[in-house]
């Protein structure tokens, strides 16, 4: 079978940790809290991020939230669950010939085998690996839901970058398999209609949409980045 070619995003901002006394640093901080918050007692393990279409900062995002989340103390795994379009290798300087897909595909390999040191204390990183002709096929197989129990028994936290959910399904899929999802939209950029379309295909996957991320506001304009559903 062919394969689809190699397709990336450009690098997104690590700003939660090269500027971390920042206003944008504090906000990740700020949205870290807000998820404890409306976990209402109940266990935030694993994280989706998404967004509604593409270039709304939901690679950003996850990333960031990694990190603030690791700067805490917890041990977090962020994963590039963006078979289509990853941008996360590239962000943290990492080769990616090794990720999930080669975890998806095959049945040799640990989640630890293929994770890598981020270089900050307490984040590890699994990387999108080659990209598959079947993203939404293997998100979807068993093998996906031994690798979660396999990833929850070593990390505290598991946060995964996906693809737009208008788009493709895989952010659907992941999201039902998750214990809360993260919703992305960027001022200027996500349109109504597409933001309602999102909330719908999550609710359909019976996803616990914990709240959405609002970004893209101007310096002047900056009040809350996160608002509860």
């Amino acid at each position: 079978m062919k394969k689809r070619k190699q397709s990336v995003h450009a690098p997104v901002s690590l700003i939660a940790h090269t500027e971390r006394f920042s206003m944008a640093a504090e906000r990740y901080r700020g949205i870290r809290s807000n998820i404890h918050f409306s976990a209402a007692g109940k266990e935030i393990q694993t994280l989706v991020v998404t967004s509604a279409g593409p270039d709304e900062g939901k690679s950003t995002t996850a990333v960031n939230l990694a990190i603030v989340f690791a700067d805490s103390g917890s041990r977090v795994l962020l994963v590039d669950a963006d078979l289509r379009k990853p941008s996360i290798a590239l962000s943290f300087q990492m080769l990616n010939t090794r990720g999930l897909s080669t975890l998806l595909i095959g049945h040799d390999a640990t989640v630890q085998s293929c994770c890598q040191a981020s270089g900050l204390e307490n984040l590890m990183v699994l990387t999108s690996g080659p990209l598959p002709p079947n993203p939404s096929e293997l998100l979807g197989s068993k093998r996906m839901l031994d690798l979660l129990e396999e990833m929850k028994a070593d990390y505290d936290y598991i946060i995964f970058d996906l693809p737009p959910v208008v788009t493709v399904t895989d952010a659907q899929i992941l999201a039902a398999y998750s214990d809360g999802t993260i919703l992305v939209v960027r001022e200027r950029k996500t349109r109504r209609q597409e933001l309602a379309k999102a909330k719908e295909l999550l609710t359909l996957a019976s996803a616990n949409v914990l709240g959405v991320v609002y970004n893209g506001q101007k310096r002047e304009k900056l009040t809350e980045d996160y608002y509860m559903q």
